[in-house]
């Protein structure tokens, strides 16, 4: 069911107001305060809303994407594509998902490159990557999870670092820049494939040594 509480419609409220303060003041508590005025909310109602004040907004302008995403990834036959261009295309409709915003989405990359703003930024591209693994139906629980999310991550975050400066029709630079991302993912998984029978290997020789040693 989905939250419907006064909080989340104070929030959604405050958020539309948001962008358009945040293009023009950046992501601060100065646009924070004329989106408050603009979205016709009391200052308890956006207590209520967003007690951190211009911080819970990150949260919430990351949130806004991640749905818009998942809605158009069910849009899509994902089940048709390779598995390079599931993650593809995943990460080009949250860059389209944020296209009406992409100056807040700028100015909230910059209010999180504060260093004490890194375990918030770390947490929300975290987040995206996990929903974009979840919606592509993986299922590991190794070491693999946390490596595609990791890597993921990391995608994401050059891809809208190329995306902010990008003004060619389309985007199509920043297209063109993912692909290239994502081969070189691509090339890093066919290297560690490469290296895990070898790994197995050296384990099986250190495993037959022990035994001519200890007697085992």
């Amino acid at each position: 069911m989905a939250d419907i509480s006064p909080s989340a419609r104070f929030r959604t409220k405050l958020l539309e107001a948001f962008g358009p303060q945040a293009a023009r003041l950046g992501w601060t508590e100065a646009a924070f305060k004329a989106a408050v005025a603009d979205a016709g909310l009391s200052e308890g109602e956006a207590q209520l809303a967003c007690p951190k004040g211009v911080f819970d907004l990150f949260d919430a302008f990351a949130a806004r994407a991640d749905q818009a995403m998942l809605a158009r990834l069910e849009e899509l036959d994902l089940g048709a594509m390779r598995y390079r261009d599931r993650v593809r295309a995943a990460v080009e409709v949250r860059l389209e998902a944020q296209v009406a915003h992409k100056e807040a989405a700028r100015a909230m990359t910059r209010a999180l490159a504060r260093p004490d703003r890194a375990p918030e930024a770390a947490r929300l591209l975290w987040r995206t990557a996990d929903h974009i693994w979840k919606a592509l139906g993986d299922t590991s629980t190794d070491e693999n999870f946390y490596s595609k999310r990791t890597i993921l991550s990391g995608v994401l975050a050059s891809t809208y670092a190329h995306w902010f400066s990008d003004n060619s029709e389309g985007h199509e630079a920043t297209w063109a820049f993912l692909d290239a991302r994502i081969e070189n993912v691509m090339q890093f998984e066919k290297f560690k494939a490469r290296l895990k029978p070898l790994g197995e290997a050296a384990q099986t020789a250190v495993g037959i040594a022990a035994r001519f040693r200890y007697g085992r």
